[in-house]
């Protein structure tokens, strides 16, 4: 149970006094049932946004349809947004914001699996980390992939966080 990463990122969290929010596009509130399945996830799981249409993104998060036509949906601006808007209208202190393409076609142009990531951390000034990975797989693969590559990249954006790095 120990090398579990949901069991380490839920451990990472209370360790460090970090409640979190996320914001999921293309990962459809798969971290939240992965951190939900556990019991005790409540201590430090504030909410979770699924944000899957752009509108949704732009009203409930903020996400600037200039942003959105500039850079397209599936980018880390878009993340990038996305996290601070669920910063923003929450009481977390850490969001992980995810966006991008599960699959199983391309969208204009971008391979399917391709997933944009943030992760914004409270304080000032705030932080937010971005990066773009892809998976490989089923759909619904991709996006378990994503779901948990966002929750086991938490300590270590938090830890550059606590170094003083800012992005």
């Amino acid at each position: 149970m120990e090398n579990d990463p949901v069991l380490a990122a839920l451990g990472y969290l209370k360790d460090n006094q970090l409640i979190l929010t996320t914001a999921e596009s293309c990962t459809a509130g798969c971290m939240v049932a992965l951190l939900a399945a556990v019991p005790g996830t409540g201590e430090v799981l504030e909410s979770g946004y699924v944000v899957y249409s752009p509108s949704a993104k732009k009203r409930l998060l903020g996400v600037s349809a200039e942003t959105i036509e500039r850079y397209g949906l599936t980018s880390e601006a878009v993340a990038w947004e996305m996290a601070l808007g669920a910063l923003r209208d929450s009481d977390a202190n850490v969001v992980i914001a995810t966006t991008g393409i599960a699959g199983p076609a391309p969208e204009s142009g971008i391979p399917p699996g391709t997933m944009c990531f943030a992760w914004a951390f409270a304080g000032e000034p705030i932080a937010v980390f971005t990066r773009t990975q892809r998976f490989f797989g089923e759909r619904s693969e991709v996006m378990r992939q994503g779901a948990m590559f966002g929750l086991t990249r938490l300590s270590h954006y938090h830890q550059r966080w606590l170094r003083g790095e800012r992005a």
